[in-house]
């Protein structure tokens, strides 16, 4: 009797005339030119590549401050970057400095370039690398010319309505590649160095492993964010229940402000906050982290609370619980991926998401100002009761 190979490991033919045949396929360059949130959600394109061609190697090219999210990332063998700082040196340092990346990259001889925006530069590093296929997304203006440079391009769905994971993803999908649930998760690596420094602060501040819910109120775009009374709101309600709060925010003096602000507020609604936080009901860390460890202190926390963010995308590539509050930006375009999540958003304002930097360009957004902090609360509590669930159902536990 003949025996049936497992149907997991049939692998289908791609249905495009035109896939890439990957096994003429030895190394790929990945660009992606954008801010943190962006770069992180492109790392199951590292993770798909690799599951799907494991002999190939695979580097990515971002911008050097963005470089954090795919450190240390598994598929990855060379990380490339672009330092935005070099304009204020300069224009000789500048274009030596880009020379001496070109060269870099020339002489990793690319099979294929993964370009996964629409900025001019991916157009022609994809040309003048020399890579025998490039892919990149279609684009309406400069049409013409922009088809010159790619041999594949794939559509992009308009009005926020597919995630951009998925939209990544549809890069690959392009060339004849299918990416599996599992393989479209977020990966984020924090490193031995972040997670011992993070360990220590769990310690000095007498916190235990999913012992505290990581608030991170801040955005670098204070349109995303939601106004100081209603932080500190929910912050006081969270510490008269008794929980550990740890608050965090880049190392901006705004964002920095903004926490001071919500800590004086809340400090302000419950008479006895103080005096909790200095029994670590609150611990401050705003500013004193550094992304890889902002990455292993939400990867312990039981819940993560904050907006539309970096952070909020770190919290989803640890596997941690989170409540996240949408304005303008598009939640179904940018929501938390593949965890346990709750979105607050206003539904007395159709006009959202619109994509604005506040209403009327004010920097501010009604649609986040409108939104209460009993819903965030009832958001907290629905989370939290989800991910106790979810545990208690997990064979591994």
């Amino acid at each position: 009797m003949m025996q049936m190979a497992p149907l997991a490991n049939i692998t289908m033919p791609s249905p495009l005339a035109d896939a890439v045949p990957f096994d003429e396929v030895h190394r790929v360059l990945i660009i992606k030119l954008r801010h943190h949130g962006d770069v992180l959600l492109t790392s199951p394109v590292l993770s798909v590549l690799k599951a799907h061609a494991p002999h190939i190697e695979i580097d990515a090219l971002v911008f050097a401050d963005t470089a954090p999210m795919l450190t240390h990332h598994p598929a990855l063998d060379e990380l490339f970057v672009i330092d935005r700082a070099q304009k204020k040196r300069g224009i000789v340092k500048q274009l030596s400095s880009e020379w001496a990346l070109f060269q870099q990259l020339q002489s990793r001889d690319y099979d294929l370039v993964i370009h996964l925006t629409d900025h001019p530069r991916g157009a022609w590093l994809a040309k003048f690398l020399g890579a025998r296929w490039a892919v990149a997304p279609k684009r309406d203006k400069g049409a013409r010319w922009w088809k010159k440079f790619f041999t594949h391009l794939y559509p992009v769905p308009g009005g926020g309505t597919r995630h951009t994971v998925e939209c990544h993803l549809d890069a690959l999908r392009r060339i004849g590649i299918q990416a599996t649930p599992a393989q479209r998760r977020l990966t984020l690596v924090a490193g031995s160095e972040a997670e011992t420094h993070v360990r220590n602060l769990l310690a000095e501040y007498q916190l235990s492993v999913n012992g505290y819910i990581h608030f991170h109120p801040t955005s670098r775009w204070f349109f995303k964010t939601w106004p100081v009374a209603q932080n500190a709101k929910v912050l006081a309600a969270l510490v008269a229940r008794g929980e550990h709060v740890v608050i965090t925010a880049a190392p901006d003096k705004r964002e920095c402000a903004m926490v001071d602000a919500i800590l004086e507020q809340a400090a302000m609604m419950a008479p006895d906050t103080n005096a909790r936080a200095e029994a670590n009901s609150i611990v401050n860390l705003a500013g004193k982290v550094s992304l890889k460890e902002l990455s292993a202190l939400t990867s312990h926390a039981k819940l993560f609370v904050g907006v539309d963010s970096a952070p909020m995308h770190i919290a989803s590539a640890v596997d941690t619980p989170t409540v996240a509050l949408f304005g303008p930006s598009g939640d179904k375009e940018w929501g938390p991926w593949m965890v346990p999540h709750e979105i607050v958003m206003s539904n007395a304002h159709p006009c959202r998401p619109c994509g604005q930097d506040g209403c009327g360009g004010g920097k501010v957004s009604d649609c986040l100002t409108a939104i209460p902090a009993e819903r965030v609360l009832a958001a907290i509590d629905r989370v939290l009761a989800m991910a106790d669930n979810l545990a208690a159902d997990d064979p591994r536990r």
